[in-house]
């Protein structure tokens, strides 16, 4: 396993059913089928940019877990550490059909699928640490009890290698036990990244201010070395542990016509201009771009460009 990688993360696939047609999902007769999965999604835009990228998990031994394995190798993203787990199967979910830039309604099917048995018995430390950056998101931390601490163990040996780490809350209140769990448990992992990326709703909740400066300031206080803060229709705003801070403003779309996979869009920029050498304010800058792209088309990662098609 000693191929280099610049990127590992973790997380759950799903096969994802999106609605050819608007209205309830009750009254939908024909779908269309993609993959789905914050992490996934981010792997996939740190591919098509380039970058080599390996994505941890456990599929099932089932249709969905071979679509979710295909659809790796279509994005050339190394699949080393996907187990196919005999026990239990692959999620899905399905997803309506959403118009006038609203929020889609999504249903899971997600409870005891494989993914959420990740547990440490899956970090295999030659394969991480061929990698030079770790990302981890906050749907990862929610799937159980195990996948939580694998996510702990691959950020403290990461961390002790002297590895890069970014951290996405990615809040999904609904899988956690309690508000206050939540909040604990993300903000240990935020604690032990480089980067952290929260949206500023998903930031005053997880430290009880509402300023993007406040929020910053606690996690630079708790040595976090940059935060971005995704401000909505503003932009982002960001401030580092040296002082550094400022805003780029969002890139404004006509058209939006599904607003799931933004964040892991944004994520994908920010990563992929600083693992480049690129400075703050650009990488900032890559992630509003490459967010807007995301919320034009039909999907989660469908929107995610390549490198060509990203101009820069």
């Amino acid at each position: 396993m000693s191929r280099q990688l610049d990127v590992i993360t973790i997380g759950e696939a799903m096969a994802m059913f999106v609605a050819s047609q608007t209205g309830d999902l009750a009254a939908a007769e024909q779908f269309v089928k993609r993959v789905a999965g914050a992490e996934l999604n981010v792997a996939t835009g740190l591919a098509r940019l380039g970058l080599k990228v390996g994505w941890v998990s456990r599929v099932g031994n089932d249709s969905f877990g071979r679509y979710v394995r295909q659809q790796l190798a279509k994005e050339q993203i190394d699949s080393r550490g996907v187990t196919t787990d005999e026990r239990f199967a692959t999620g899905f979910q399905l997803k309506s059909k959403a118009e006038n830039g609203t929020d889609p309604i999504v249903e899971y099917f997600r409870k005891g699928s494989a993914a959420s048995h990740l547990s440490a018995a899956d970090f295999n430390e030659e394969y991480f640490c061929s990698a030079r950056h770790l990302h981890l998101s906050g749907v990862a931390a929610a799937l159980s009890d195990t996948s939580l601490e694998l996510l702990n163990h691959a950020a403290r040996v990461m961390k002790q290698k002297g590895k890069t780490i970014s951290f996405d809350p990615n809040l999904r209140p609904v899988l956690w036990k309690s508000e206050a769990e939540m909040v604990k448990q993300l903000n240990q992992l935020a604690f032990q990244a480089d980067w952290v990326l929260p949206g500023l709703s998903e930031g005053a909740i997880l430290t009880g201010h509402k300023t993007p400066e406040a929020i910053a300031d606690f996690y630079l206080d708790h040595g976090v070395k940059t935060v971005v803060l995704k401000t909505g229709a503003d932009g982002a705003w960001f401030k580092t542990a040296s002082g550094e801070k400022g805003a780029v403003s969002a890139v404004k779309v006509d058209n939006v016509v599904d607003t799931v996979g933004a964040g892991d869009g944004f994520a994908v920029g920010v990563i992929s201009a600083l693992l480049e050498g690129k400075t703050l304010e650009h990488a900032v800058s890559r992630g509003n771009k490459i967010g807007s792209l995301a919320i034009q088309v039909i999907g989660d990662s469908e929107g995610l460009p390549t490198r060509s098609a990203l101009g820069e």
